[in-house]
Parts: C-alpha cells; structure tokens; sequence
C-alpha cells in the first residue's frame, strides 16, 4: 500500500490552491515527502487557471519540523530532487505564500524561504536552522535565501547560532513579510490571495519573473551548499553530535522538537570518546 499523502490540496477556490502539509507527529520531512512536492510543483504548473497557492500547515505547534536526516541518507538524491522543487516553486509563473504556524526549522525554513510570500503568526512561530548544532551546515538553499532576504551579518547570526527567532524579530530582518496576530492570520492571507487571483495570470506572470532577476539563487548556487551536506555529515564531529540527540526525543512530541534552538549548546564540542559512536 503506497503512504498517504502528505499533502491535502483545496481548490474550491477560483484561481488559489490551498495545499496543507501533514506528516504526523511533527511534521517532519522524509525523502517521500520531497517526492511528493515534486509531483505536486507539476500539478500547479499543469494547470493554467491557478494564480496562487497557499501551504499551510495542520499542526498548530510544527509547521515543519526539521528534515529527518538518516532517511535522507538512505536516499542522498532526495536532496537534488529538493534543488529542483525549490527552482521550481521560486520560477513558476504560480504565486506562492506560505501561511505559517509552529515551528519552521531546517529545511521547512528553507522551504518557506523558496516561497514568494510568508507571514506568520506573532504567537506561535518559530524559525531557526540547527544545523550547526548537529556538525552540519543547511543544504537546501538557506545559505542562499537568507543573505539575500536578511543581509550578510543577520544570515550568519542565523546559521552560526543554530538559534530560534520569533516572529517579531523574523520580520523586523526582513525573513518574513508580515508577522500577524494568530486571529488575523488567516483573514489577512485569504484577502491577500484573493486579490492576486483577481488579477491577470500573464501579468503576475511577468511582474514575477521581472522581480526574480535580483533575488533568487541559481541551480549552481544551490548544488554547492547541497553537495557540503553529506560529506559533513560523515565527518566524526556530526556524528557524535548526532549520537547526542538520540534520546532526548528526536523527532517525536517533545521538549527537544519545541525549543530545539535551546537544547544545541548543551551538545557542547565532540569528544573522544563519542565520535566512536553512530548517529541517530
């Protein structure tokens, strides 16, 4: 029997595509899931009725969680599929918002910064990028998006922390266009989509692509970040960070997944004695 989608698609709407992402417990990404956006990417630019496309998330406490890295070793082109997802996300003539609550951390920061749009609710969302608490570095495209969005000194603040950032402080650097209360959330992205699908799909169309010429990475951008992935990861120090996170309830409902951003310093350096030891 093939996996349930993660993915439940509204079209009810003239013109929009509500697309809601759920992977349960925490909503984190696994190669199927990167499949499955790749798949769908074809199906919005198959159609020539959408003008926006909203993703959402229906768990209140993880928009997306984190990628879980041993599946994505098992299956080390899942992250060149990724590559060509956020190409296409970032290109297609399809107006993308993302709509978010919880946390966003790893690649689900990376996957709302491949969107056009993003606005958050001031109460309950969270981004960050770990990876350097694990010994790693992010490899689906943050290393691109955040200089552009936030500048050089906010981007390394972000990646070089591993830390979490509130919504306030997400749009104050520019990482989110709007942080709203949690009640105006959804008002404020159903009126704002409505509006673009009031408008011509040719002209969005080519306004977009117009704007793309000054803030989106090239494939080659993104390849060189995506190829320092697993060869860190294979490196003794990720290892034995890794082997750190075992039991302290990695991807499960747990103090660990909601302040993740909190627990990393306490990894402290790799010693001796753990980089023996296997990942998680």
């Amino acid at each position: 029997m093939p996996d349930p989608s993660q993915f439940n698609t509204d079209r009810t709407r003239p013109g929009v595509w509500t697309i809601t992402f759920s992977n349960p417990p925490i909503n984190m990404f696994v190669p199927a899931t990167i499949v499955e956006l790749g798949t769908l990417m074809t199906s919005i630019e198959a159609d020539p009725s959408v003008k926006a496309v909203v993703f959402q998330s229906a768990n209140p406490d993880f928009f997306v969680a984190h990628l879980d890295v041993a599946k994505a070793a098992e299956r080390p082109e899942a992250l060149g599929l990724w590559r060509d997802f956020v190409l296409g996300l970032s290109s297609t003539p399809v107006v993308s918002v993302s709509k978010i609550r919880g946390r966003t951390r790893g690649i689900g920061n990376e996957f709302v910064l491949a969107c056009d749009m993003r606005f958050a609710s001031r109460q309950s969302a969270l981004f960050g990028q770990p990876e350097i608490g694990v010994g790693l570095v992010p490899g689906g495209g943050a290393l691109e998006w955040l200089p552009r969005l936030v500048g050089r000194s906010r981007a390394l603040e972000i990646v070089l922390t591993g830390d979490d950032f509130d919504a306030d402080i997400a749009e104050r650097y520019g990482w989110v266009n709007r942080a709203l209360d949690d009640k105006d959330l959804d008002s404020f992205v159903d009126t704002l989509v409505g509006r673009l699908a009031s408008f011509d799909r040719e002209t969005l169309a080519a306004a977009k692509a117009q704007i793309n010429r000054f803030g989106t990475p090239t494939a080659a951008e993104l390849q060189s970040s995506n190829d320092l992935f697993f060869p860190l990861l294979a490196l003794p120090g990720a290892q034995a960070r890794r082997a750190k996170v075992r039991n302290i309830g990695y991807g499960v409902p747990s103090d660990f997944e909601l302040n993740f951003g909190r627990y990393l310093p306490k990894f402290g350096p790799a010693n001796d004695d753990n980089t023996k030891t296997q990942s998680a």
